[in-house]
């Protein structure tokens, strides 16, 4: 309450800018927040270029090609999403969560920007209404968040993740990424973008809840408490290996096949979207 009333002193002090009346670690948070936005909304643009130029000489991504391995440039926008991943991570040990993660949705309109600019392709008007409803639906959703349950080992993560109900989900989604990936993908794969991008989404809500238990597991790890010795452990990361690389691959496709400036805000409120579901299932 200190802090707040300071800030709010400071803020409204003659003169004085908002950002004198923001905490050192605020700050902080802030640029790392949106350089995170910056790096993963660019990412897109150089991974789509670099599928583009892999295309142009083998097999394009969206007919089952992987081409784009062999390409420097796609391999230049995959180090610029993980740099952008990375500084998103950090913001969150210096700035609230209410600070950072509405600003993760500004990635959406950098890379609309970007696309419009870089790729030609143009977004109309309800892509641009889309963008804004998404930038709206973050803030109201981080804002009315309840309270983060606290998390101090990965057995705890492990017990929530075995309840029925998590596991009711997780079967539910385990079951509908098949039925899109044998039976939908080969009729509408190129044609319908909620079919690529339903993968990824529904297959990340699943690598969320691994990443949270592995994070758990390092930062109990480096305070001195071996995570490592757990099976526990080692069954997360399989899990966010093989839910990393389903989203990388069918990413590709949706990139490679449709605009990009539609796949981002699409994939973001899909993703988003589950993984709040996921997330309200899981820890309650």
């Amino acid at each position: 309450m200190a802090t707040e009333a300071s800030t709010s002193a400071a803020a409204g002090a003659g003169g004085g800018s908002w950002v004198e009346g923001m905490s050192a670690d605020n700050i902080k948070g802030l640029v790392l927040a949106l350089s995170s936005s910056f790096f993963i909304g660019a990412s897109f643009i150089v991974k789509k270029k670099g599928l583009k130029k892999a295309g142009a000489c083998g097999v394009r991504a969206g007919v089952g090609g992987y081409s784009y391995l062999y390409e420097p440039l796609w391999w230049a926008g995959m180090i610029t999403m993980i740099v952008g991943e990375v500084a998103n991570f950090a913001a969150y040990a210096f700035a609230p969560a209410i600070l950072v993660t509405p600003l993760g949705a500004l990635s959406i309109i950098i890379s609309a920007v970007l696309a419009d600019i870089m790729l030609k392709e143009k977004l109309h008007i309800f892509g641009i209404l889309g963008c804004v409803l998404c930038v709206v639906g973050s803030t109201t959703i981080v804002l009315h968040a309840p309270q983060e349950r606290e998390i101090e080992s990965v057995a705890e993560v492990w017990d929530l993740a075995t309840e029925p109900a998590f596991l009711f989900y997780a079967a539910i989604v385990l079951a509908a990424t098949f039925v899109l990936i044998f039976r939908f993908i080969p009729q509408y794969g190129q044609t319908h973008i909620m079919v690529y991008i339903g993968v990824c989404s529904l297959v990340g809500s699943l690598s969320v809840m691994s990443v949270k238990a592995l994070g758990i597991a390092l930062k109990l790890t480096f305070s001195g408490m071996n995570q490592l010795m757990y099976p526990q452990t080692w069954l997360f990361t399989i899990v966010v290996v093989v839910c990393i690389l389903t989203q990388m691959n069918y990413l590709n496709k949706a990139l490679d096949t449709f605009n990009t400036a539609v796949v981002s805000p699409i994939y973001y409120t899909m993703f988003t979207s589950l993984t709040i579901l996921a997330s309200v299932i899981m820890f309650k």
